[in-house]
Formats: C-alpha cells, structure tokens, sequence
C-alpha cells in the first residue's frame, strides 16, 4: 500500500495531493451519490486527508454529499470549501464578497456539512466591487470565531494576495495549473512563495484532457461542461491532442500513464503544491494517487516541458465570461 507524504499549505498539513470533488455534483454530466461516497471513503482509507468542494458545485449539493462521506471521519479529513457565487447554477454569475455574505456563506456550509468548523475556507472568485481587506477582515473573524481554521484564495490575482495577506495569513491559494494551464507561473507562484503560501492546483489534468481518454466531445454529456470551452472546440481540439500524443509516448517510455506523468508533472512544482485531481471513481482515484510515487528526473521534466510548451495549448481555458473573474 502505497504512503502518501505530507505537505504543507501555509502552516496547515495535508496530503501530498487532495480528492477535488466538483465532478460529484457539478460540471461533468449526471453522477451516482453511492458510487462519489464510496470513492471519497476509499481515498480516506488510502491516506489522502484534503477533501476539495464549494458551496456552488451542485448548489450546495456537494457540500451535503462530503457531509455524508465524512461522516464518523471528520479527525480524518482537512475539509475546504468555498464561498463567492451568490448565484445558484443556472443564474447570472453573482460574486459577492461583502461582509454580512461571508458570514452568511459560512454558516451555510457548515450546515450542508453537518461540522462545526471549516478547515480551509476559500473566496471562490474575489468581488471586483468589495475591498480584499473587507472581506479577509470578515474571514477573520470566523477564524476568531472557531468556525474556520485556515483562509485561502482562489484565482486571485498576485496584488490581491498580497493585500489579502497583510490582514490575515493566507494558507493556501487555489487556482488552474497544469501542463496546458501554467498563467500562475510568472506573478502568483513567486508571490506566493515569498509570503509562504501554498499553491492548490485545481484541474491538474486539464479537465481529463491530458489522461488521453478524450478525443472529441462526442462521448460526453449534453451538460458536461467541456462542450463549451474553447480548449475542446473543434479545431482546437484537434491541436491540443498533438500534446497528449506526445505525453503517451513520454509516458509509455516511463512505464506509468499519460495522466500519472502530467499530475507527476504538477507534483514536481514545489514542496508547498498541493493538486486535488477529481474524479468520481475509485479506478481514476488510485491512478491519480500513483503519481505521488512518480520520480522525474531534470530530463524528463525538460521533455515534458518540451511537449506542453504555453504557445501550442490552442484555446482559452474558459470562455470571455468566466475569464472575466480570473485573476482579481
């Protein structure tokens, strides 16, 4: 049995990588309760502790199902969700980070997960009309408060961070980061290692992309998502499989799959990177765990590099209107 290491994301231990589980309720097409149970105790029962979702995935139907999984756990599981979208799915995108909604958001959450405390709390998306300082000062307090033990941030911009920090540490950021998604590298990352804050890389797999299993968007569900992101587009598409062609052959040469040399690939980022592939199933849940034990030499990652470059990813990673949220 295999042992996953422990890292650190500002002063609060993990898991060498975390279980993202949006894919359970949200995005990905029609999921089965049972099956998204059965998986989060298995990766309980193999080590990992970092438990990812958000008070939006499914609205709030997520945080209900981790409430379920985790139940008689809780001592197991480092629990972090998220607040931000005011607006249940469907709805125009509301951000909202003002003082009286985090509190409301937090107490929410707390209910649909049936704890009494949050052990990472993120903001979602930051509120371009709301000072940072207001609402990390509100977070603040639920941390004065014993609701919530650590802060982060998700896709906030490297001066965000910075003013998010100096009025309460920042644990951990969440953003994008994989071999076709590396926007972090040149601001944030740096920023963030100057102010020891770790990096959560959500979609560390390119939404599925890099494992190969995708050819076309013709196998996936009418409500799946990735049928209207660029990257998936035709043409663009067609592009981007060069990169997962060229990722199968690294990979057959390091007997491991496609999909372990790019999460292997993310792990290599740095002692405080912490990705949290999702999945729904157990099967993808030990392959993503087998990259932990993957060792890449100077070499490979260089290939790997080589094999990925930012200019040959073909598309955005979302369309205008989510962009627009990006990077605050």
């Amino acid at each position: 049995m295999m042992e996953i290491p422990t890292r650190h994301l500002g002063g609060l231990a993990v898991s060498a990588q975390g279980l993202g589980c949006m894919g359970m309720s949200h995005g990905y097409g029609a999921s089965d309760d049972d099956q998204s149970i059965a998986t989060i105790r298995h990766a309980l029962d193999l080590g990992v502790t970092l438990l990812d979702t958000a008070d939006f995935y499914g609205s709030g139907h997520n945080e209900e199902l981790i409430g379920k999984a985790v139940a008689g756990r809780r001592d197991e599981v480092v629990l972090a969700t998220k607040f931000g979208f005011a607006n249940r799915l469907g709805e125009p995108v509301e951000i909202r980070g003002d003082a009286a909604y985090v509190r409301q958001a937090c107490d929410a959450s707390l209910r649909r997960l049936g704890v009494d405390h949050i052990d990472l709390y993120y903001q979602h998306r930051v509120d371009p009309d709301v000072p940072i300082e207001e609402t990390v000062g509100a977070m603040a307090e639920l941390v004065a408060a014993g609701k919530v033990r650590h802060l982060g941030l998700s896709e906030a911009g490297a001066e965000t961070v910075r003013r998010a920090h100096a009025v309460h540490p920042i644990a951990a950021l969440q953003s994008e980061w994989s071999l076709w998604t590396r926007d972090l590298e040149e601001e944030v990352a740096p920023v963030c290692r100057e102010l020891g804050i770790g990096l959560v890389p959500f979609s560390p797999l390119g939404r599925g992309f890099l494992t190969g299993r995708y050819t076309s968007v013709e196998g996936l569900s009418e409500s799946d998502v990735r049928r209207t992101q660029p990257r998936f587009a035709d043409g663009n598409l067609e592009q981007n499989l060069a990169i997962v062609e060229k990722l199968n052959e690294l990979a057959a040469e390091k007997g491991v799959t496609a999909g372990q040399l790019a999460l292997a690939w993310v792990q290599h980022r740095g002692d405080d990177v912490v990705p949290i592939p999702g999945t729904r199933r157990q099967k993808y849940l030990v392959e993503n765990l087998g990259a932990v034990e993957v060792r890449l030499s100077v070499e490979e990652l260089a290939a790997i590099d080589a094999a990925a470059p930012a200019g040959r990813v073909a598309g955005t990673r979302y369309d205008a209107g989510s962009l627009a949220f990006v990077g605050k």
